[in-house]
C-alpha cells in the first residue's frame, strides 16, 4: 500500500498530539486573490484525490517522522470537504465561519478546506524517526522521501512505505510490545462527524476543471493531473484501464540533484496482478493542456526508459505509457511511429526478443462539465 508524509512545519507539537488524537489531517490552503486556484493548490488536491482507506500516514515535523497511521473510511471516503463549495477558490470567503456547515470543529479555520481520516496502525508512537536516520535505514527504497521540499505533504510507494514503516517499528519495538509512549485516539470525534456528512461534503475534481476551463480545454496542466489522479485511482477507463492500485503524481524521474531540477513524471502508476502484491504493469503519463509538440515523444520516452531501468528491471513489456493533450499535429504522429519503439530481451534461456510500442496518444476535451478522452492512434 501507499503511504503519505505530512509536514507540520517546526514546533508543531500540539498539531502532531491533535492529529494523531482525533485521526483527522487537514492541510492549510491560502486561498489565491483570484476565482481560479494556483499550481501548488492543484498539486495537494491531486494528493488527497488519490487516497485510499489502508494507505500509510506520516508526519514530519522539527526534522522527524512520526507514525503510524492507517487512511480509514468514515462514511463513504477517507477524504472530505470541510464545507459545502471548498474546493472553490474563493467559495466561502467573507462568510462568517460559524455560519458555515463545517465537520471540522471551530479550532481550523476556514482555510482548512479538505481533510483525510484515519487511525493507529498499529500505534501513533511518541517517539520520531531522525530523517538522515530514516533514509539511512534503505537507502536504496527511498526515491520520494528525498525530494521532499515546500509541499504540504508527498505521497511515497509501496516500497518506500514499508521502508519508512520498518525503520519506525524498529525504533519503537519497546513501545509496540509495550503498548507505552503513545499517542491515544478518540474515535468520537470522527463517530460525530459520521452523522453530518452531507453528499456536498464529497470531494472531486469537478470545481478545480470548472474554474480553469475556457470553451473545451483546461487552463493549468495540474488541475487536468488531480483530475486523473481521481479517474486513475478509481474507475476502470477505457483508454487507461484500471483502476490502478498506485497513482501518484510530479514523482521523479531522474537521479538525485537539486530539486527545483529534477524531473518528475506527471502521473505514475503501477497495479498488481489480482489477488497477489506482485506488480503487473506500470502507467506513465505526459500532460499538455495545449496541442502537443514533437518535443513530447522524446520526453514521455526518457520516462519510459527511466521506469524500465528503476522500476521493470529491463521488462519493457510492463510498462504503458500515454501523452494526454488538447491535439495532435501529424508530426507528433510522425516522431511516435519513428521513435517510440524499443527493442528489449525477455528471459535467458531461451532469450525472447521484443518491440515495445506501448505508447497512446490521448486526445482530451472538457464537455458538459467533465473530461473527455478520445484515441488518437
Amino acid at each position: 500500500m501507499a503511504g503519505y508524509v505530512m509536514t507540520l512545519g517546526k514546533d508543531a507539537s500540539e498539531a502532531l498530539k491533535k492529529c494523531f488524537e482525533t485521526g483527522i489531517y487537514s492541510t492549510n490552503l491560502n486561498v489565491p486573490g483570484k476565482d481560479t486556484w494556483n499550481t501548488p493548490n492543484e498539486g495537494t488536491f491531486a494528493d488527497y484525490l488519490s487516497m485510499k482507506p489502508g494507505d500509510h500516514i506520516y508526519f514530519f515535523t522539527d526534522r522527524r517522522i512520526y507514525g503510524i497511521g492507517e487512511l480509514i473510511n468514515v462514511g463513504e471516503d477517507c477524504k472530505y470537504l470541510n464545507y459545502k463549495d471548498a474546493d472553490k477558490p474563493r467559495g466561502n470567503q467573507g462568510v462568517a465561519y460559524a455560519k458555515l456547515d463545517t465537520l471540522l470543529d471551530k479550532s481550523y479555520s476556514d482555510c482548512n478546506r479538505v481533510f483525510c481520516t484515519f487511525k493507529p496502525s498499529p500505534l501513533f508512537f511518541k517517539k520520531g524517526v531522525e530523517m538522515d536516520d530514516a533514509l539511512n535505514s534503505n537507502p536504496d527504497k527511498f526515491r520520494m522521501l528525498r525530494a521532499m521540499w515546500k509541499v504540504s505533504f508527498i505521497k511515497i510507494d509501496d516500497e518506500e512505505d514499508k521502508a519508512l514503516r520498518d525503520i519506525i517499528l524498529k525504533r519503537n519495538e519497546e513501545n509496540l510490545l509495550n503498548n507505552e509512549n503513545i499517542f491515544l485516539f478518540d474515535v468520537e470525534t470522527q463517530n460525530d462527524m459520521r452523522d453530518r456528512i452531507k453528499a456536498y461534503h464529497r470531494f472531486s475534481a469537478y470545481s478545480i476543471l470548472s474554474k480553469c476551463a475556457s470553451e473545451n480545454k483546461i487552463g493549468h496542466e495540474m488541475a487536468i493531473e488531480a483530475a486523473l489522479c481521481k479517474i486513475l485511482s478509481s474507475e476502470n477507463h477505457p483508454i487507461f484501464g484500471g483502476p490502478w492500485d498506485y497513482i501518484s503524481h510530479q514523482v521523479v524521474a531522474s537521479p538525485f540533484k537539486p530539486v527545483d531540477y529534477m524531473d518528475k513524471m506527471d502521473v505514475f502508476g503501477y497495479r498488481y496482478i489480482k489477488g497477489y502484491d506482485t506488480i503487473s504493469k506500470y502507467i506513465i503519463v505526459e500532460i499538455k493542456k495545449d496541442a502537443a509538440t514533437s518535443e513530447v515523444i522524446d520526453q514521455i520516452m526518457k520516462y519510459v526508459d527511466w521506469v524500465n531501468i528503476e522500476y521493470a528491471h529491463g521488462d519493457y513489456s510492463m510498462i504503458e505509457a500515454y501523452v494526454v493533450a488538447s491535439d495532435f499535429s501529424d508530426e507528433v504522429l510522425e516522431e511516435k511511429k519513428k521513435d517510440a519503439i524499443r527493442g528489449y530481451v525477455k528471459g535467458y534461456r531461451p532469450a525472447e526478443s521484443s518491440l515495445w510500442k506501448n505508447l497512446k496518444l490521448v486526445k482530451y476535451s472538457y464537455e458538459n462539465e467533465e473530461l473527455k478522452f478520445e484515441d488518437v492512434n
